[in-house]
């Protein structure tokens, strides 16, 4: 018996800067196409905004708007919740 699976392929332009962006995420046993799904899945988006984070040097007011933003973000969950 053969299967035969196919996949469809599209065509992306994206500019030279973002080519090594994606470039310098990609893991040598990684395809694009993976490095992209792993980039943009739910898990991936936090892993990809702690690497940034973590290459960043120490920014106490970028800390602060952080906190700020996560207790409104907990403050508005909990009125949605009350509801």
């Amino acid at each position: 018996m053969h299967v035969c699976a196919l996949m469809a392929h599209k065509t992306l332009t994206i500019s030279e800067e973002a080519y090594n962006a994606l470039a310098r995420e990609k893991q040598s046993n990684e395809s694009f196409t993976e490095v992209i799904l792993r980039m943009t899945s739910k898990k991936g988006k936090a892993s990809s905004l702690l690497k940034v984070l973590e290459k960043m040097p120490a920014n106490e007011e970028l800390a602060r708007n952080v906190e700020s933003s996560m207790k409104r973000m907990r403050k508005a969950k909990m009125r949605r919740i009350a509801f």
